[in-house]
């Protein structure tokens, strides 16, 4: 390919199916994307969770020893 060609089509036009392969790649990594975003909530929420269970633990342990 000659010099010349390479520059035309740097800045040609992309056609119709060059664009939507392209948004369809944005597009799967975007969801990619978020699906980690919901994995990462997901985990917060289950640690919090967790958490809560175990300082109502502790603050109904606590509780009954200060009664007596």
């Amino acid at each position: 390919m000659k010099l010349l060609d390479l520059f035309k089509e740097k800045f040609r036009e992309p056609t119709p199916l060059e664009v939507v392969t392209r948004e369809l790649a944005e597009a799967t990594l975007e969801k990619l994307e978020a699906e980690t975003a919901v994995d990462w909530a997901q985990s917060v929420v289950s640690y919090n969770r967790v958490r809560i269970e175990r300082l109502n633990e502790y603050i109904a342990t606590y509780s009954g020893e200060e009664s007596k």
